[in-house]
């Protein structure tokens, strides 16, 4: 009897450990590029073979834009900083695609 009590508070003592790791890696997940790069250099290997990284990746960075909708405006500097780029200018221009990779 002794033996399934230990046993019970060790195994509520493991989901205990692994809810407040999902939890902690998922906050690490919403934070900017920077910041989640920074963290994820700390994470061990392990973990990333245990937690449940791909649905919490999935789901922190889903935002708010569904196939088709129109992207939001923004503007960025051209890589030899000589000019700015707007979308909303170049799109009345000619067609725009935009192409998303991971930074991870």
């Amino acid at each position: 009897m002794r033996m399934l009590k230990i046993l019970g508070w060790g195994s509520g003592l493991v989901a205990v450990l692994y809810a407040i790791s999902t939890g902690a890696l998922y906050a690490l997940m919403i934070q900017p590029p920077e910041t989640f790069g920074a963290g994820m250099a700390k994470v061990p290997m392990v973990a990333m073979m245990v937690l449940p990284f791909e649905p919490l990746w999935m789901h922190a960075r889903k935002g708010a834009l569904d196939a088709g909708d129109a992207a939001p405006d923004f503007s960025l500097p051209t890589l030899d900083r000589t000019r700015t780029v707007r979308l909303s200018e170049e799109a009345r221009q000619r067609p725009v695609v935009l192409i998303f990779g991971s930074y991870t």
